[in-house]
C-alpha cells in the first residue's frame, strides 16, 4: 500500500449516521476474492434502492458523513470497498473503533469533526460534490471552499503517510527487537525454546 500526505479530489456527502459495516459491503459479496476488487459493492444495496445515488454519479476520494460510520461488525472488507471505490479519506463526527483501526491500515483517513461542521459541510454538499484538498501532515482540510482542522493521533498519522500497517509499524523497530531477544536469550537462556 502506497501511502499519502497530500489528497486532491472531489469531496461527495452521505448524510446518513448510523452506516455500519454490512451497509458498507453485505455480507454475500465478500466470498468474491480482493484481488477483483470491492468497490463495486460499496453501499450496493442503499446505491440499488436509490438510482441517483452521489455515488452513483461521481467517484469521490472524500466522504462527509454522520456519526458512528463503520459501526457494527469488525468487516475489513468495508473499509476495502471504500478504498477500491477510491475514497482516501471520511470525515464524521465519531467512527466504529474497530472500523477506525482497519481504515488507517489500509490507507484510509477516519477524520473526527464536530457535528455541526459536518452538518455545514452536508449543507454545501448538498446531493453533489466539491473540491476537496486535505494535508494530512497539516491536520488540515479544504473542502467546499471552508477550511477545517482535524485531530490525528500522530501514530496514525505515520502510517498513513508511509503506507504502514501494524506489521510495518512493527518491523521499523526489528533491530531493537533483535537486541533485546539476544539480551534476553543470554540472561535467561532457559526461556528460548529452540536452546
Amino acid at each position: 500500500m502506497s501511502g499519502w500526505q497530500i489528497l486532491d479530489g472531489e469531496a461527495a456527502g452521505l448524510p446518513t449516521e448510523n452506516v455500519d459495516t454490512d451497509q458498507l459491503i453485505p455480507a454475500r459479496f465478500m466470498s468474491t476474492p480482493r484481488s477483483e476488487g470491492y468497490g463495486r459493492y460499496l453501499l450496493h444495496d442503499v446505491r440499488q434502492d436509490i438510482p441517483d445515488h452521489v455515488l452513483n454519479r461521481t467517484s469521490p476520494k472524500v466522504l462527509v458523513t454522520r456519526r458512528n460510520f463503520g459501526s457494527g461488525s469488525s468487516r475489513e472488507a468495508a473499509v476495502y470497498a471504500l478504498v477500491d471505490f477510491g475514497i482516501r479519506a471520511v470525515f464524521a463526527p465519531s467512527f466504529g473503533d474497530i472500523f477506525s483501526g482497519n481504515a488507517v491500515n489500509n490507507g484510509l483517513l477516519p477524520a473526527r469533526l464536530p457535528e455541526d461542521v459536518v452538518e455545514d459541510l452536508l449543507a454545501e454538499l448538498g446531493t453533489g460534490t466539491a473540491d476537496a484538498h486535505v494535508d494530512l501532515m497539516a491536520g488540515t482540510a479544504r473542502i467546499a471552499g471552508r477550511d477545517i482542522r482535524f485531530d490525528l493521533n500522530h501514530v496514525w498519522r505515520e502510517k498513513l503517510s508511509n503506507g504502514w500497517d501494524d506489521i510495518d509499524l512493527t518491523s521499523q523497530h526489528s533491530n531493537a527487537i533483535s537486541t533485546f531477544r539476544a539480551n534476553r536469550v543470554a540472561r535467561h537462556g532457559w526461556a528460548d525454546p529452540t536452546i
